[in-house]
């Protein structure tokens, strides 16, 4: 008996680490209901948009930070800081801004690649496991960032968990863009 209640007073810490981003992901959907761009001042670190606006960004930053207890703002800020010239010049800013940088997919790609984050992109469902980080291109040229999910589609493709533009959602459209970068979390 008592180990029953070991083990269910210590489940959610048993819980892998992709499942706990899933989790924390989904707790968005329905609560994260706009997609709202506007560049935002925020405190730092621990800083964020009202809950219920936000971009794909946004549901990846939520997720990480509920989950794990990784700000990407402070980590993404202090990894610029101190190698601002392997980060993206997409915006021709010439130093970190701590409030936008974070929320950026092309700054986010950077920095899972220089954590040994990346993973190899491929269009087999099997390869993407719960809690991974996807990228791809909307058409004609946005970037994008996904989670996937521990849910899949009847055709065994996993769904993603994003926010396209009419709030966080679970979907089925890990392939329906061109995948451009495939990442799982590494403290």
């Amino acid at each position: 008996m008592r180990f029953l209640i070991f083990a269910i007073l210590t489940l959610p810490s048993l819980a892998g680490t992709g499942e706990r981003i899933v989790t924390a992901a989904r707790s968005q959907i329905g609560v994260t209901t706009r997609y709202d761009p506007a560049y935002a001042a925020m405190k730092y670190p621990g800083g964020d948009v009202e809950m219920d606006r936000g971009v794909c960004t946004d549901v990846v930053i939520r997720a990480l930070r509920e989950a794990l207890d990784a700000d990407l703002q402070r980590l993404v800020h202090e990894d610029m800081r101190a190698n601002f010239s392997k980060y993206p010049k997409n915006w021709g800013l010439s130093r970190t801004d701590r409030n936008i940088d974070h929320r950026r997919v092309p700054n986010l790609k950077t920095f899972f690649k220089r954590r040994g984050m990346t993973l190899p992109v491929s269009k087999k469902a099997g390869d993407y496991r719960p809690g991974d980080l996807v990228t791809c291109t909307v058409p004609p040229h946005l970037p994008h960032i996904m989670i996937v999910s521990n849910q899949k589609a009847g055709d065994g493709t996993p769904l993603v968990i994003h926010n396209i533009g009419r709030g966080t959602r679970e979907e089925n459209r890990l392939f329906e863009f061109k995948l451009t970068g495939h990442y799982r979390w590494k403290d």
